[in-house]
Protein backbone atom coordinates (compact mmCIF):
# COMPACT_ATOMS: atom_id res chain seq x y z
CA UNK A 1 0.00 0.00 0.00
CA UNK A 2 1.54 3.46 -1.40
CA UNK A 3 1.54 6.20 1.31
CA UNK A 4 1.68 9.02 -0.82
CA UNK A 5 -1.58 10.08 -0.35
CA UNK A 6 -1.60 10.33 3.33
CA UNK A 7 1.99 12.18 2.96
CA UNK A 8 -0.27 15.14 1.08
CA UNK A 9 -2.84 15.66 3.72
CA UNK A 10 -0.37 16.16 6.74
CA UNK A 11 0.08 19.89 5.60
CA UNK A 12 -4.14 20.59 5.56
CA UNK A 13 -3.89 18.90 8.94
CA UNK A 14 -1.11 20.95 10.60
CA UNK A 15 -2.43 24.12 9.33
CA UNK A 16 -6.21 23.12 10.56
CA UNK A 17 -4.49 22.48 13.97
CA UNK A 18 -2.44 25.62 14.29
CA UNK A 19 -5.47 27.96 12.86
CA UNK A 20 -7.69 26.54 16.16
CA UNK A 21 -5.03 26.91 18.45
CA UNK A 22 -4.38 30.80 17.38
CA UNK A 23 -8.43 31.30 18.12
CA UNK A 24 -8.17 29.51 21.52
CA UNK A 25 -5.77 31.99 22.33
CA UNK A 26 -7.58 34.96 21.25
CA UNK A 27 -10.32 33.79 23.13
CA UNK A 28 -8.17 33.43 26.73
CA UNK A 29 -6.92 36.88 26.00
CA UNK A 30 -10.18 38.70 25.71
CA UNK A 31 -11.24 36.86 28.93
CA UNK A 32 -8.35 37.49 30.82
CA UNK A 33 -8.70 40.97 30.20
CA UNK A 34 -12.61 41.91 30.86
CA UNK A 35 -13.77 45.90 30.92
CA UNK A 36 -13.54 47.76 33.99
CA UNK A 37 -16.93 46.86 35.82
CA UNK A 38 -19.67 49.51 36.01
CA UNK A 39 -20.73 51.31 39.34
CA UNK A 40 -22.58 54.30 40.64
CA UNK A 41 -21.55 57.11 42.37
CA UNK A 42 -22.12 60.16 44.14
CA UNK A 43 -20.98 63.53 46.50
CA UNK A 44 -21.47 63.47 49.90
CA UNK A 45 -24.64 65.72 50.03
CA UNK A 46 -23.98 69.18 52.65
CA UNK A 47 -26.60 70.12 54.65
CA UNK A 48 -28.42 71.52 57.94
CA UNK A 49 -29.06 68.46 60.23
CA UNK A 50 -30.05 68.35 63.72
CA UNK A 51 -28.90 64.92 65.79
CA UNK A 52 -32.27 63.29 67.71
CA UNK A 53 -32.21 60.78 70.84
CA UNK A 54 -34.46 57.54 70.27
CA UNK A 55 -36.31 56.03 73.33
CA UNK A 56 -38.77 53.57 73.99
CA UNK A 57 -42.21 55.22 75.18
CA UNK A 58 -45.45 53.81 76.81
CA UNK A 59 -48.62 56.41 75.96
CA UNK A 60 -50.75 57.26 78.93
CA UNK A 61 -54.36 59.38 79.17
CA UNK A 62 -53.81 62.76 80.88
CA UNK A 63 -57.06 62.11 82.80
CA UNK A 64 -57.91 58.54 83.84
CA UNK A 65 -61.39 58.12 86.48
CA UNK A 66 -62.69 55.01 87.62
CA UNK A 67 -66.26 55.66 88.21
CA UNK A 68 -68.04 54.57 91.03
CA UNK A 69 -71.30 54.62 92.97
CA UNK A 70 -71.06 56.65 95.46
CA UNK A 71 -74.77 56.05 96.70
CA UNK A 72 -75.67 52.15 97.16
CA UNK A 73 -78.82 50.78 95.88
CA UNK A 74 -79.81 48.68 92.88
CA UNK A 75 -79.15 49.90 89.24
CA UNK A 76 -81.93 50.88 87.21
CA UNK A 77 -80.44 51.27 83.86
CA UNK A 78 -76.86 51.65 82.08
CA UNK A 79 -77.50 54.32 79.80
CA UNK A 80 -73.89 54.62 77.56
CA UNK A 81 -72.51 52.13 74.99
CA UNK A 82 -69.09 50.34 75.91
CA UNK A 83 -66.52 51.91 74.39
CA UNK A 84 -68.37 55.11 73.30
CA UNK A 85 -66.62 58.53 73.20
CA UNK A 86 -68.81 60.23 76.34
CA UNK A 87 -68.21 63.92 77.37
CA UNK A 88 -68.41 65.46 80.88
CA UNK A 89 -72.20 65.53 81.95
CA UNK A 90 -73.24 62.56 80.39
CA UNK A 91 -75.36 60.24 81.93
CA UNK A 92 -73.68 56.77 82.73
CA UNK A 93 -75.92 55.20 85.12
CA UNK A 94 -79.57 55.09 86.98
CA UNK A 95 -79.44 53.68 90.60
CA UNK A 96 -83.17 53.30 92.03
CA UNK A 97 -83.47 56.96 93.67
CA UNK A 98 -86.98 56.18 95.56
CA UNK A 99 -85.02 55.41 98.71
CA UNK A 100 -82.92 58.48 98.63
CA UNK A 101 -86.20 60.81 97.37
CA UNK A 102 -87.90 59.38 100.69
CA UNK A 103 -85.89 60.48 102.48
CA UNK A 104 -85.75 64.11 101.19
CA UNK A 105 -89.29 64.24 102.05
CA UNK A 106 -88.50 63.31 105.67
CA UNK A 107 -85.70 65.99 105.84
CA UNK A 108 -88.00 68.76 104.17
CA UNK A 109 -90.65 68.14 107.09
CA UNK A 110 -88.22 68.55 109.47
CA UNK A 111 -86.79 71.39 107.95
CA UNK A 112 -90.20 72.92 108.18
CA UNK A 113 -91.23 72.02 111.96
CA UNK A 114 -87.36 73.64 112.90
CA UNK A 115 -88.22 76.44 110.97
CA UNK A 116 -91.78 76.79 112.85
CA UNK A 117 -90.23 76.49 115.98
CA UNK A 118 -87.85 79.18 115.08
CA UNK A 119 -90.50 81.21 114.46
CA UNK A 120 -92.14 80.23 117.86
CA UNK A 121 -89.46 81.01 119.51
CA UNK A 122 -88.77 84.17 118.19
CA UNK A 123 -92.10 85.84 118.91
CA UNK A 124 -92.02 84.21 122.54
CA UNK A 125 -88.34 85.90 122.74
CA UNK A 126 -90.31 89.52 121.77
CA UNK A 127 -93.24 89.36 123.68
CA UNK A 128 -90.66 88.85 126.80
CA UNK A 129 -88.86 91.84 125.83
CA UNK A 130 -91.91 94.14 125.93
CA UNK A 131 -92.92 92.53 129.32
CA UNK A 132 -90.05 92.77 131.10
CA UNK A 133 -89.91 96.57 130.40
CA UNK A 134 -93.11 96.82 132.68
CA UNK A 135 -91.73 93.98 135.19
CA UNK A 136 -94.47 91.44 134.03
CA UNK A 137 -91.84 88.56 133.67
CA UNK A 138 -87.99 88.45 135.60
CA UNK A 139 -85.31 88.56 133.20
CA UNK A 140 -84.98 85.16 133.73
CA UNK A 141 -87.68 84.34 131.89
CA UNK A 142 -86.14 86.76 128.67
CA UNK A 143 -82.98 84.78 128.99
CA UNK A 144 -84.46 81.34 128.91
CA UNK A 145 -86.50 82.30 125.88
CA UNK A 146 -83.22 84.04 124.05
CA UNK A 147 -81.74 80.60 124.35
CA UNK A 148 -84.81 78.57 123.13
CA UNK A 149 -84.29 80.83 119.97
CA UNK A 150 -81.12 79.99 119.65
CA UNK A 151 -81.66 76.10 119.88
CA UNK A 152 -84.09 76.51 117.72
CA UNK A 153 -82.26 78.29 114.78
CA UNK A 154 -79.17 76.07 115.64
CA UNK A 155 -82.28 73.27 114.95
CA UNK A 156 -82.92 74.51 111.27
CA UNK A 157 -79.76 74.70 110.29
CA UNK A 158 -79.06 71.38 110.83
CA UNK A 159 -82.20 70.67 109.23
CA UNK A 160 -81.14 72.17 106.38
CA UNK A 161 -77.86 70.09 106.32
CA UNK A 162 -80.08 66.94 106.45
CA UNK A 163 -82.14 67.92 103.14
CA UNK A 164 -79.20 68.97 101.33
CA UNK A 165 -77.33 65.54 101.85
CA UNK A 166 -80.55 63.62 101.32
CA UNK A 167 -80.85 66.04 98.05
CA UNK A 168 -77.59 64.99 97.23
CA UNK A 169 -77.85 61.25 97.20
CA UNK A 170 -80.98 61.62 94.85
CA UNK A 171 -78.41 63.32 92.88
CA UNK A 172 -76.06 60.41 93.10
CA UNK A 173 -78.40 58.31 91.67
CA UNK A 174 -77.77 60.00 88.77
CA UNK A 175 -74.04 58.54 87.55
CA UNK A 176 -72.40 61.46 85.25
CA UNK A 177 -69.59 61.18 83.29
CA UNK A 178 -66.82 63.39 85.49
CA UNK A 179 -64.31 63.97 81.86
CA UNK A 180 -65.11 63.82 78.29
CA UNK A 181 -63.21 60.67 76.75
CA UNK A 182 -63.31 57.16 75.92
CA UNK A 183 -65.14 54.98 78.45
CA UNK A 184 -64.36 51.42 79.21
CA UNK A 185 -67.31 48.63 79.26
CA UNK A 186 -70.14 48.60 81.78
CA UNK A 187 -69.09 46.76 84.47
CA UNK A 188 -72.07 46.28 86.57
CA UNK A 189 -75.83 45.21 84.58
CA UNK A 190 -79.39 46.40 85.52
CA UNK A 191 -80.31 44.60 88.53
CA UNK A 192 -77.33 44.23 90.77
CA UNK A 193 -76.92 45.92 93.79
CA UNK A 194 -73.75 48.18 94.12
CA UNK A 195 -72.12 49.70 97.29
CA UNK A 196 -71.91 53.20 97.92
CA UNK A 197 -68.75 55.17 99.20
CA UNK A 198 -70.47 54.13 102.79
CA UNK A 199 -69.77 50.51 102.56
CA UNK A 200 -66.90 50.37 99.25
CA UNK A 201 -67.83 51.34 96.72
CA UNK A 202 -68.41 49.59 93.37
CA UNK A 203 -66.25 49.81 90.60
CA UNK A 204 -69.15 50.71 87.72
CA UNK A 205 -66.42 51.63 84.59
CA UNK A 206 -63.85 53.59 83.82
CA UNK A 207 -62.72 56.48 81.54
CA UNK A 208 -59.49 57.77 79.76
CA UNK A 209 -58.71 61.28 78.08
CA UNK A 210 -57.62 60.69 74.31
CA UNK A 211 -56.70 63.92 73.05
CA UNK A 212 -54.31 65.22 73.92
CA UNK A 213 -52.18 62.42 75.38
CA UNK A 214 -48.88 61.75 77.34
CA UNK A 215 -45.55 59.38 76.02
CA UNK A 216 -43.57 58.73 79.24
CA UNK A 217 -39.92 57.18 78.57
CA UNK A 218 -36.60 57.23 80.01
CA UNK A 219 -33.44 59.19 79.27
CA UNK A 220 -30.47 57.05 80.03
CA UNK A 221 -27.64 59.09 82.03
CA UNK A 222 -25.25 58.81 79.41
CA UNK A 223 -27.53 61.39 77.60
CA UNK A 224 -29.11 63.11 80.16
CA UNK A 225 -24.97 64.24 80.74
CA UNK A 226 -24.30 64.78 77.09
CA UNK A 227 -27.55 67.35 77.11
CA UNK A 228 -26.80 68.53 80.26
CA UNK A 229 -23.64 70.09 78.82
CA UNK A 230 -24.78 70.69 76.17
CA UNK A 231 -27.22 73.63 77.75
CA UNK A 232 -24.69 74.58 79.96
CA UNK A 233 -22.61 75.54 77.10
CA UNK A 234 -25.80 77.36 75.24
CA UNK A 235 -25.69 74.90 72.46
CA UNK A 236 -29.25 73.00 73.47
CA UNK A 237 -32.21 74.59 75.17
CA UNK A 238 -33.23 72.49 78.70
CA UNK A 239 -36.82 70.41 78.27
CA UNK A 240 -37.21 71.86 81.92
CA UNK A 241 -37.98 74.66 80.29
CA UNK A 242 -38.10 74.84 77.16
CA UNK A 243 -41.06 73.22 75.00
CA UNK A 244 -38.47 71.03 73.08
CA UNK A 245 -39.90 69.23 69.95
CA UNK A 246 -40.54 65.12 70.06
CA UNK A 247 -41.02 63.17 67.15
CA UNK A 248 -43.07 60.06 67.63
CA UNK A 249 -43.07 56.64 65.62
CA UNK A 250 -45.67 54.46 66.37
CA UNK A 251 -45.41 50.59 65.85
CA UNK A 252 -45.81 49.31 62.42
CA UNK A 253 -44.57 53.06 60.86
CA UNK A 254 -41.69 54.03 59.41
CA UNK A 255 -41.13 57.41 60.28
CA UNK A 256 -42.18 59.79 62.03
CA UNK A 257 -45.84 60.69 62.15
CA UNK A 258 -46.26 62.18 65.53
CA UNK A 259 -45.09 65.50 66.49
CA UNK A 260 -45.40 67.01 70.40
CA UNK A 261 -43.49 68.97 72.74
CA UNK A 262 -41.95 68.28 76.05
CA UNK A 263 -43.91 68.40 78.96
CA UNK A 264 -41.90 67.35 82.28
CA UNK A 265 -38.64 65.82 83.28
CA UNK A 266 -38.70 63.98 87.17
CA UNK A 267 -36.46 65.58 89.87
CA UNK A 268 -34.01 62.43 90.07
CA UNK A 269 -32.65 59.41 88.35
CA UNK A 270 -34.07 56.06 89.05
CA UNK A 271 -31.28 54.32 91.76
CA UNK A 272 -32.34 50.92 89.86
CA UNK A 273 -32.14 52.13 86.37
CA UNK A 274 -29.92 55.28 86.37
CA UNK A 275 -32.77 56.65 84.23
CA UNK A 276 -34.18 59.74 84.14
CA UNK A 277 -38.26 59.68 83.55
CA UNK A 278 -39.44 61.86 80.89
CA UNK A 279 -42.84 62.83 79.65
CA UNK A 280 -44.07 64.75 76.49
CA UNK A 281 -47.42 65.89 75.34
CA UNK A 282 -48.97 64.45 71.73
CA UNK A 283 -51.68 65.96 69.70
CA UNK A 284 -54.42 62.80 69.34
CA UNK A 285 -56.73 64.15 67.02
CA UNK A 286 -58.37 61.19 65.46
CA UNK A 287 -58.68 59.50 68.72
CA UNK A 288 -56.08 57.08 67.20
CA UNK A 289 -53.56 56.26 69.84
CA UNK A 290 -54.69 54.65 73.15
CA UNK A 291 -53.54 54.24 76.53
CA UNK A 292 -50.58 51.65 76.93
CA UNK A 293 -49.45 51.81 73.18
CA UNK A 294 -45.64 51.83 72.41
CA UNK A 295 -44.07 54.49 69.95
CA UNK A 296 -40.40 55.18 69.71
CA UNK A 297 -39.92 58.67 70.84
CA UNK A 298 -36.86 61.27 68.74
CA UNK A 299 -35.85 64.38 70.80
CA UNK A 300 -33.71 66.93 69.96
CA UNK A 301 -29.64 66.06 70.68
CA UNK A 302 -27.98 68.80 69.14
CA UNK A 303 -28.43 72.23 67.76
CA UNK A 304 -28.37 72.35 64.20
CA UNK A 305 -24.80 72.19 62.42
CA UNK A 306 -23.84 71.49 58.70
CA UNK A 307 -23.00 67.52 57.85
CA UNK A 308 -22.10 65.48 55.27
CA UNK A 309 -24.84 63.05 54.21
CA UNK A 310 -24.34 59.48 52.33
CA UNK A 311 -27.13 56.62 51.29
CA UNK A 312 -27.04 54.40 54.12
CA UNK A 313 -26.76 51.74 51.58
CA UNK A 314 -23.38 53.01 50.73
CA UNK A 315 -22.19 51.91 54.27
CA UNK A 316 -20.27 48.34 54.41
CA UNK A 317 -19.17 46.82 57.54
CA UNK A 318 -15.97 45.40 58.32
CA UNK A 319 -15.84 43.32 61.20
CA UNK A 320 -16.16 46.17 63.96
CA UNK A 321 -15.93 49.13 61.46
CA UNK A 322 -18.10 50.96 59.12
CA UNK A 323 -16.75 51.04 55.31
CA UNK A 324 -17.72 53.05 52.29
CA UNK A 325 -16.02 53.08 49.11
CA UNK A 326 -14.56 55.89 47.44
CA UNK A 327 -13.52 56.33 43.34
CA UNK A 328 -10.36 58.35 43.19
CA UNK A 329 -8.86 60.01 40.47
CA UNK A 330 -7.86 57.15 38.62
CA UNK A 331 -11.03 55.19 39.37
CA UNK A 332 -9.61 52.85 41.43
CA UNK A 333 -11.21 51.76 44.22
CA UNK A 334 -10.42 52.88 48.07
CA UNK A 335 -11.96 51.70 51.33
CA UNK A 336 -12.20 54.34 53.96
CA UNK A 337 -13.15 53.59 57.27
CA UNK A 338 -16.11 56.04 58.88
CA UNK A 339 -17.86 57.46 61.86
CA UNK A 340 -21.52 57.49 61.43
CA UNK A 341 -24.35 59.73 62.86
CA UNK A 342 -27.89 59.49 63.08
CA UNK A 343 -30.80 59.48 59.99
CA UNK A 344 -31.64 62.52 58.54
CA UNK A 345 -34.68 62.24 55.91
CA UNK A 346 -33.27 58.85 54.41
CA UNK A 347 -29.57 59.79 54.46
CA UNK A 348 -27.27 59.07 56.83
CA UNK A 349 -24.51 61.74 58.12
CA UNK A 350 -20.96 60.77 58.35
CA UNK A 351 -18.62 62.50 60.88
CA UNK A 352 -15.77 61.68 60.00
CA UNK A 353 -13.66 59.51 57.35
CA UNK A 354 -15.34 61.66 54.05
CA UNK A 355 -14.78 65.11 52.50
CA UNK A 356 -17.00 66.96 50.32
CA UNK A 357 -15.44 66.04 47.13
CA UNK A 358 -15.15 62.56 47.70
CA UNK A 359 -16.92 60.12 44.92
CA UNK A 360 -18.56 57.13 47.07
CA UNK A 361 -20.14 54.26 45.17
CA UNK A 362 -23.51 54.17 46.24
CA UNK A 363 -24.53 51.17 43.33
CA UNK A 364 -22.66 48.35 42.56
CA UNK A 365 -20.93 47.69 45.74
CA UNK A 366 -20.43 43.28 44.68
CA UNK A 367 -19.06 44.09 41.95
CA UNK A 368 -16.20 46.76 43.35
CA UNK A 369 -12.55 46.10 44.59
CA UNK A 370 -10.08 47.64 46.48
CA UNK A 371 -6.96 48.80 44.16
CA UNK A 372 -9.84 47.36 41.13
CA UNK A 373 -10.12 49.98 38.52
CA UNK A 374 -14.32 50.46 37.71
CA UNK A 375 -16.25 52.62 35.21
CA UNK A 376 -18.08 55.01 37.62
CA UNK A 377 -21.45 56.67 36.76
CA UNK A 378 -22.40 60.15 38.50
CA UNK A 379 -26.19 59.33 40.74
CA UNK A 380 -28.57 61.55 40.02
CA UNK A 381 -28.58 64.09 42.71
CA UNK A 382 -32.27 64.25 44.41
CA UNK A 383 -34.71 67.13 43.93
CA UNK A 384 -33.89 68.93 47.22
CA UNK A 385 -30.30 68.18 47.79
CA UNK A 386 -27.59 69.59 46.63
CA UNK A 387 -23.57 68.03 46.11
CA UNK A 388 -21.51 69.47 49.07
CA UNK A 389 -18.80 70.47 47.32
CA UNK A 390 -18.04 72.22 43.53
CA UNK A 391 -19.73 75.01 41.67
CA UNK A 392 -22.11 73.18 39.70
CA UNK A 393 -23.59 69.75 39.77
CA UNK A 394 -22.77 66.95 38.01
CA UNK A 395 -24.97 65.71 35.01
CA UNK A 396 -26.57 62.16 35.53
CA UNK A 397 -25.18 60.87 32.42
CA UNK A 398 -21.65 62.39 32.72
CA UNK A 399 -18.85 60.21 34.20
CA UNK A 400 -16.68 60.92 37.08
CA UNK A 401 -13.29 62.48 36.88
CA UNK A 402 -10.87 60.51 35.31
CA UNK A 403 -13.48 58.65 33.88
CA UNK A 404 -13.55 57.38 30.23
CA UNK A 405 -16.64 57.68 28.72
Amino acid sequence: MSLRPWLGLAPIGLLAALALGGCDNKSAQSQAAPPPPPVTVAQPVKRTVTDWDEFTGRFEAIEEVQVRARVGGFVNSVEFKDGAIVHAGDLLYIIDPRPFEAVVLQAEGQLADARAKGELAKRDLERGLNLVQTSAVSEQVVDQRRQALQAARAAETQAEGTLKAAQLNVEFTHVLAPITGRISRHLVTPGNLVQGSEGGATLLTSIVSLDPIYIYFDVDEATYQRNSKLWFEGRRPSSRDTANPVQVTLTGETKPLHEGKMDFLDNRLDVSTATLRSRAIIPNKDLSVLPGQFGRVRIIGSSPYEALLIPDSAVATDQSRKIVFVVKDDNTVEARAVTLGPLDDGLRVVREGLKAEDHVIVDGLQRARVGAKVTPKMAQAPADSKPAAGDKPAAADKPASGAKP
